[in-house]
């Protein structure tokens, strides 16, 4: 690391966190000093910690649960030259952005201006979307609504989760910090404004958005689950008044006359939608253990039970 090169203060974390700070660190960035959380006890940690990287690295490491009065104090005590985010959750007030001289950017999961907004990746796998990638923008004010610097696509292949997704295009944010770095540091990244007329937003998911309505089609329910399965809480339904975990499916295109929810077959387990037959792979009682849908099936299922009622 070079003290002469531009003051870098990272706010990170998740994959693509993790990612971006190795590269600026691989880089010899002058990293001044890390803002990220502490993992959260009752999340399913999947990504590798941007906090144990920054410490092994020896960088200051800052854990608020937001931008605070304390945290604003640090920020300025640190001087920033830049700011650099990546999967930082919390959004950045307008009096921090205005501190670095050569402006504060960050990493969104989506090509911008599609997809603003939080759990951008979930949404694109549940929406069905063949394509989505990393983008690198100027901050301001309106979330995920500054110039664009650079973004690279990945492909979505319809057997992928949003985990899947997730590491595609952490792969995608390095390669969009490598050829950007000196550009940041000089002051001179293109910056290209969003088109508006293009832009979509959605917001952060709840766990109850889980909730399996069989009256939708095969394909929108299977991506459904693959949008939410592990590490994300999952699709759920119902079956006798108890909830049902849904984590591996897959649709299937034939019609069928009865209800939707019904079961059709049990070994594999299939099952009525409003357009096709979703074939339940694997699934969970809620307090119980994840089995293959048709052992569950065979001691719980005839062929006259209804999922969702």
């Amino acid at each position: 690391m070079s003290e002469s090169r531009p003051r870098i203060l990272v706010f990170a974390y998740n994959e693509v966190g993790y990612a971006c700070l190795s590269e600026l660190l691989d880089r010899g960035a002058n990293v001044v000093g890390v803002f990220t959380y502490r993992d959260d006890p009752a999340e399913e940690i999947w990504f590798s910690s941007v906090e144990r990287l920054a410490l092994e690295s020896d960088l200051d490491v800052f854990t608020p649960p937001d931008v605070d009065d304390s945290a604003r104090r640090i920020i300025r005590d640190l001087a920033p030259d830049l700011i650099l985010s990546f999967y930082y959750r919390s959004m950045l007030p307008k009096d921090i952005l205005e501190i670095p001289r050569l402006g504060a950017f960050n990493m969104h999961g989506s090509l911008l201006p599609k997809y603003r907004g939080r759990a951008c990746i979930n949404w694109a796998v549940l929406r069905g979307e063949t394509e989505t990638g990393a983008t690198l923008h100027k901050m301001v004010e309106r979330a995920d609504a500054g110039d664009i610097v650079d973004q690279e696509a990945v492909d979505i292949a319809f057997g992928d989760t949003s985990q899947d997704v997730s590491y595609k295009v952490a792969d995608a944010a390095r390669r969009i910090v490598a050829r950007n770095l000196d550009l940041l540091e000089a002051g001179t990244a293109p910056l290209t404004p969003q088109d508006e007329s293009q832009a979509t937003s959605f917001g952060r998911r709840r766990p109850e958005d889980g909730r399996i309505d069989w009256n939708r089609s095969a394909v929108e329910l299977y991506n459904l689950v693959r949008a939410v399965t592990h590490p994300y809480p999952g699709a759920f339904t119902t079956l006798h008044g108890e909830r049902i975990f849904v984590w591996k499916a897959l649709p299937h295109s034939e019609p069928w006359r009865d209800l939707p929810g019904s079961v059709v077959a049990l070994s594999p387990l299939r099952v009525v939608t409003g357009n096709g037959i979703l074939e339940i792979v694997r699934l969970q009682p809620e307090g119980e253990e994840e089995i293959d849908g048709a052992i569950f099936a065979e001691y719980n299922l005839t062929h006259d039970s209804r999922f969702g009622q």
